[in-house]
């Protein structure tokens, strides 16, 4: 009997994922990043390489989705108050950055020989920086909050959002098959005015309401596919009409930005993301020519070179001249200065529209994977400069200011309960972040102003993407006891900086969340009964300092009971539930309650 032959791509797969596994921990050990380690795997593997795989150039047409998604997440993430704090950094010296490091190595591409459109096309898109090259440098550094860190993470948003028109520049600069008629160029434009239109009225009014729907379902898949669905059907409607599918998804994740489904699309497109980037990475890996590189070495090291000091010197000046630090001027300069991955898309989208050929484009993606290459050595060696001369504008010491201390609150649950918390929060200024899993609330509580997303508190990635891992504490304001239990043991192993606030249904709940070792628990009702006790007996004629004491007892009997119910049970401790608060002598004589 014949063995059956293998699904279409499985032995692809598996080359892939064996390249990836061996190359990217290596890379990441080495302190070079994922990014490096899947184009190591993609060259190693490619035809250029061991020739394990052929040309990936039909594996970019799938991993481009990678790219589509990760604009879809970045316009999640574009939340308008961010952006407005944020409007120097990313409006003012992000723009420069862009346009004048783009110029600069426009002419010097101009200057060796490149075509007009070909120079403007490799200038402008090595002037963009790698994002998740960059972001990996200042996480594992612990300095994506620094100063530094948040104004090089402005400039990284720029250029994100620069992809955008860059791309449809490339399109603009493509050679016409033939010029149509007037009539013809009125119904393109109407048409992409027409799909641009579709995609805003579809997220501004039809996602929200159907992802409320799916959302009661309680069926997570079927959120899942319609995360996708928006993600890639907005790109599809844009990609039908001639524009860039990563326009769609871009506008598609900025009108959602806003909606109370933010936080969960994220973590549910993440992993999708990830995986379809990395088999990006490889496909562009895969391309890379050695036969360009050897031919062209003297070219592509003048390049890095060029690069690297151009975009550092132009990151170097305008940090400084906008205000930081000589110090912090340094560090953006050394932690921004390579080529980025959406240079690889805007060179693969210049071939497509024949601006140039696939060789040069070989050429520029190896000047920008050498130039990922040399950034953390760049890295390394301000360090060492920093730590062996202690030069007075190299080291970087740390700068508090209010708005960085401040801290956040990440509350679950946004019933009554939640919601008064919230207030009580928001009171003093304190930024909170609410997510809620009952659709229905999150309409009530948007109508009275709070902003609340619809999130699980038993996921992980959920959690982490409602900012869980930055929050200061964590208020855990549901009413379900295993939901809770659950989402707790998550927390402490996944974010155990947090602070743990809870609220307990009842006495047996607080007894287990007590056992658990939360910072603070209090029964829903507890106070609120306290409360009305106190307006009972000054209803039946008793005087305020007699009814402090009996709070003040009924408070530490509650504590005495419940440290004997931690040793002893549920039911233990229940002579603390009776007794009259002893009485000062001259309350005795006049008390209008005395029997």
């Amino acid at each position: 009997m014949a063995a059956e032959s293998a699904p279409p791509f499985f032995a692809e797969s598996i080359v892939f994922l064996a390249a990836t596994v061996v190359a990217v921990p290596i890379a990441k050990r080495l302190g070079l990043g994922s990014v490096v380690g899947y184009l190591a795997a993609g060259a190693v593997i490619g035809p250029f390489g061991f020739a394990l795989l052929g040309s990936g150039e039909d594996v970019l047409h799938v991993a481009e989705l990678g790219v589509v998604l990760l604009l879809f997440v970045i316009g999640l993430e574009l939340d308008p108050k961010k952006l407005w704090r944020m409007r120097r950094d990313i409006f003012g010296l992000g723009t420069a950055q862009v346009v004048l490091t783009g110029l600069t190595l426009f002419a010097a591409a101009w200057a060796a020989g490149f075509a007009f459109e070909a120079a403007l096309v490799a200038g402008m898109g090595l002037a963009l920086s790698s994002t998740a090259f960059a972001l990996q440098i200042l996480q594992e550094r612990g300095q994506l909050s620094s100063p530094y860190g948040q104004r090089a993470f402005g400039i990284l948003l720029l250029q994100d959002m620069a992809i955008v028109p860059l791309l449809a520049m490339v399109a603009i600069l493509a050679p016409a098959d033939d010029g149509g008629t007037f009539f013809d160029i009125l119904r393109e434009i109407g048409t992409v005015l027409a799909a641009v239109a579709a995609v805003i009225f579809a997220g501004r009014y039809l996602v929200s309401p159907l992802f409320h729907f799916l959302a009661a379902s309680r069926a997570r898949e079927v959120m899942l596919s319609a995360a996708l669905l928006v993600a890639l059907g907005s790109a599809g409607i844009m990609h039908a009409v001639g524009l860039s599918m990563a326009l769609g998804a871009f506008l598609a994740g900025v009108l959602l930005a806003e909606s109370s489904f933010r936080h969960t699309l994220e973590a549910d497109i993440e992993p999708f993301r990830s995986l379809l980037m990395g088999l990006f990475f490889v496909a562009v890996g895969m391309s890379l020519d050695f036969t360009v590189l050897l031919d062209n070495l003297a070219f592509i090291a003048g390049g890095v070179v060029v690069l690297m000091a151009v975009k550092g010197t132009f990151l170097w000046a305008l940090t400084r001249w906008t205000g930081s630090s000589n110090s912090d001027a340094l560090r953006v300069a050394v932690t921004l200065p390579q080529g980025g991955e959406f240079a690889f898309v805007l060179f693969t989208a210049a071939v497509g529209s024949q601006i140039f050929d696939f060789r040069t484009a070989n050429t520029l993606n190896a000047i920008v994977i050498l130039s990922m290459l040399l950034t953390p050595v760049a890295c390394l060696a301000l360090d060492f400069v920093a730590v062996r001369f202690k030069a007075r504008g190299v080291e970087n010491p740390p700068v508090e200011t209010f708005e960085e201390a401040a801290p956040t609150v990440l509350v679950i649950g946004f019933g009554r309960f939640g919601m008064t918390v919230a207030q009580m929060l928001t009171s003093d200024g304190i930024e909170i972040t609410a997510i809620d899993n009952q659709p229905d609330r999150i309409a009530d509580a948007r109508k009275l102003g709070y902003k609340v997303y619809f999130g699980d508190a038993t996921r992980a990635d959920v959690l982490g993407a409602a900012g869980a891992g930055k929050a200061a504490l964590i208020g855990m304001c549901i009413e379900n006891d295993k939901v809770m239990g659950h989402a707790i043991d998550l927390i402490r192993g996944e974010f155990p900086k947090a602070k743990l606030f809870c609220r307990a249904t009842d006495r047996a709940h607080a007894l287990a969340l007590t056992q658990k070792g939360v910072d603070f628990q209090i029964r829903e009702t507890f106070e609120s009964s306290l409360a009305f006790g106190r307006a009972a007996l000054s209803e039946l004629g008793a005087p305020s300092d007699r009814i402090e004491a009996i709070d003040k007892d009924v408070r530490r009997r509650d504590a005495e009971r419940l440290e004997i119910q931690l040793a002893e049970g549920l039911h233990a401790g229940t002579d603390r539930l009776h007794g009259v608060t002893p009485r000062e002598p001259a309350d005795a004589a006049q008390s209008p309650l005395k029997g």
